[in-house]
């Protein structure tokens, strides 16, 4: 009987265990889910990578920025997301409620001067930038500040995303608000009546390559990826200011794989990741011990504009109405 008795404990034990470890091959087994504004060119580049640096699986969702955040905040009481990655820094902050803070690996590495909310990580320095196609308007004819953008000469020539869906292209108008003051409205809508706007700020140097347009709105990494491609096409770095804002990285609170989604925040910003993003995507690192995109300006030399928030600039809903007035949406 003793020996019947050990016997059946024993195999009791090794039941529960193998169970338990059925369990966790199962987590380990369970993708990340990530939500995210990257166009999809860099997420086939770094996806790959992500599975075989850490054996997980990711599925990653890709939206504009805005419908990453509309998202997210719909799906609150019962989060499908683990991570939000690669969306615009004031967006994240508008999301501080339902996101986890979490202080990933080599925190110390991130740039100081780019953090400003607990609940998200940068990730990476964004700098906002004109897109010219040189094969229909010359450089030295094109326009090298906001205040030239507003010329009526350039009506139809210039392509912007729409700051309703763009994180990007909210920034780009947050940042005419903050350099031009109460001219800021004036300004903007000047602007405004020469856009042809597109679905995403990652379409914008597409137009401008392909040549619907001289002009675009977009991100320098963006714009680089044509560049480096041979396409007809020069970057400017407006002189009566540049935008360069972090985007950041975050944990979803109570998402379905927090582990999983706490890895994937530590591989997106490890120092051989951010090399990734600087070498062959053009992107600003938000480690300090990782150096910029090669032929582009030091940040130093540039005029940068530190934005007002959202808030600041009237909240979310007015900002949007009074573009939709402005581009007549």
């Amino acid at each position: 009987m003793y020996i019947r008795k050990r016997t059946f404990l024993a195999m009791t034990a090794a039941l529960v265990a193998s169970t338990a470890l059925g369990f966790s091959a199962h987590a380990q087994d369970k993708p990340v889910v990530v939500y995210t504004a990257h166009n999809s060119s860099i997420v086939d580049t770094l996806l790959p990578m992500f599975e075989k640096d850490t054996g997980l699986k990711a599925e990653v969702v890709k939206m504009g920025s805005g419908d990453v955040a509309k998202r997210a905040r719909a799906e609150a009481a019962n989060p499908a997301a683990d991570v939000i990655w690669s969306i615009s820094g004031s967006a994240l902050t508008e999301l501080a409620d339902i996101l986890e803070p979490y202080q990933p690996v080599d925190h110390d590495k991130i740039n100081p001067a780019l953090i400003e909310n607990d609940a998200w990580t940068p990730y990476t320095g964004v700098v906002y930038v004109l897109a010219v196609n040189t094969s229909m308007l010359p450089l030295e004819e094109a326009p090298k500040s906001w205040a030239e953008l507003a010329d009526p000469k350039w009506k139809g020539q210039i392509t912007s995303a729409r700051a309703d869906s763009s994180g990007s292209a909210m920034q780009q108008l947050q940042g005419v608000l903050t350099i031009f003051g109460d001219e800021g409205w004036k300004v903007y809508e000047g602007i405004a009546k020469n856009f042809v706007l597109s679905d995403s700020s990652g379409a914008v140097p597409r137009y401008v390559a392909d040549g619907e347009t001289p002009m675009g709105l977009t991100l320098e990494d963006n714009a680089l990826q044509y560049v480096k491609g041979g396409a007809p096409m020069s970057i400017v770095h407006l002189t009566d200011g540049t935008i360069a804002t972090p985007d950041g990285i975050a944990l979803v609170k109570g998402g379905p794989n927090p582990d999983g989604g706490k890895k994937f925040i530590d591989w997106a910003l490890s120092k051989s990741t951010q090399e990734v993003l600087v070498q062959e995507i053009g992107r600003r690192s938000a480690r300090t011990d990782v150096g910029g995109p090669e032929g582009m300006p030091n940040l130093t030399e540039l005029n940068l504009v530190s934005l007002k928030s959202i808030a600041d600039l009237g909240g979310m809903d007015a900002l949007l109405e009074k573009w939709r007035a402005a581009t007549g949406q």
